[in-house]
């Protein structure tokens, strides 16, 4: 294709007269270009704007094979719409899992709350104090695996083997004609703040044992903590690490779960540390209410009250019942086949209780006991 320039359409064509009156700086236009000068690849003239083509052509160009005829089937669809063929299923794709998550995505509640208050009836978050996790009451079968300590806080595993009285001393409790006293001791060489300190553990265990439903509530004894001036106290209610606990003479170990024992060679109670902080399976994860249990069960052997089984199916369970093991009879009897103290205490009778702290649990006077 012969290119037609502004300066001539041919080679034979005359040249055109100059008008006399011209300026030098700027030729006149003496005629409207024609609009074959516009046309692709035309040679652009100062009044002429930018034009810029996007095929261009040249004399010796040879064309390509097809050019000007569309494709046909998946070929020609992606020759002519290039990565957009690929992005188009990705971008579907995405925003079909975009609006699914959205869907999903719990709305807030009215108290605009955060993740405190999540329960598996109401999945909306909902104002209030965070649910603790801990020691979580979780339904387990009590026939079996009871004994197992339970998940929680971490626990000194040893200490010194020795003990210390806590300071201070309490009224007397109780109208019994039996007074008992009594002074509590703390394992010396373990943290405090595993267990809250000497002073709450001593607080505590003056408080189950002034409780009305506690061993007083039967009538016949009473009891009155004292400090460390006190000569000779008739028991010691001591917090004691595993390792300690395990000593053959103290608790021993010959069932092979964490328990709490009373050992009438040192007048001692011992409260297993590790039982004292998780507590127990059967309690499921009711701490206060095993605490209550753990001294309640063992000042019990002070006063010579020994193992039984369930009384009842599905009543409240003997204090002196093994709790911290179990609450079901064949189970216990089961593991006591490897205590020779023990073997007998419980009837294989397939009686399962419900955990129970208090040897009167009506309170006194008049409360059941089980002495």
């Amino acid at each position: 294709m012969t290119r037609t320039t502004e300066e001539g359409r041919g080679e034979g064509s005359p040249a055109k007269p100059t008008p006399s009156k011209v300026s030098p700086i700027r030729p006149a236009v003496t005629r409207r270009p024609s609009e074959e000068r516009y046309r692709s690849g035309g040679r652009r003239t100062a009044a002429q704007p930018l034009a810029a083509s996007w095929r261009p052509e040249g004399k010796d160009e040879k064309a390509e094979p097809g050019r000007g005829k569309p494709r046909k089937g998946v070929k020609g669809f992606a020759a002519t719409y290039g990565w957009r063929v690929y992005a188009l299923p990705v971008l579907v794709v995405v925003t079909a899992l975009v609006v699914f998550n959205v869907s999903r995505a719990p709305a807030p509640d009215a108290n605009g709350g955060g993740l405190e208050g999540l329960t598996a009836q109401n999945p909306v978050a909902t104002s209030g104090p965070p649910v603790a996790t801990e020691n979580s009451a979780v339904p387990v079968d009590p026939k079996t695996g009871t004994a197992v300590l339970p998940q929680g806080d971490d626990f000194p595993q040893a200490g010194a083997g020795t003990w210390h009285l806590v300071p201070g001393s309490g009224s007397k409790v109780g109208n019994g004609p039996k007074l008992y006293h009594y002074a509590v001791a703390v394992e010396d060489g373990i943290d405090g703040s595993s267990y809250g300190g000497d002073d709450a553990f001593a607080k505590t265990v003056e408080n189950i044992l002034s409780d009305p439903r506690s061993w007083i509530g039967g009538g016949s004894i009473s009891l009155q903590r004292v400090g460390p001036e006190f000569k000779n106290p008739d028991f010691v209610v001591s917090l004691t690490t595993p390792n300690t606990d395990h000593r053959p003479d103290m608790c021993g170990y010959q069932i092979q779960y964490e328990a709490s024992c009373w050992n009438p060679n040192y007048k001692r109670v011992v409260i297993n540390l590790a039982r004292w902080i998780r507590g127990a399976l059967a309690f499921n994860g009711d701490i206060g209410l095993y605490r209550e249990y753990a001294i309640n069960h063992e000042v019990g052997h002070v006063f010579g009250n020994p193992h039984v089984g369930c009384g009842a199916e599905g009543g409240l369970a003997p204090v002196m019942m093994q709790q911290t093991f179990g609450v079901s009879d064949d189970y216990v009897w089961q593991l006591n086949q490897a205590d020779p103290y023990n073997r007998t205490a419980v009837t294989k009778d397939g009686k399962v209780c419900r955990p129970n702290a208090w040897p009167n649990p009506q309170g006194a006077p008049g409360g059941q006991s089980t002495q």
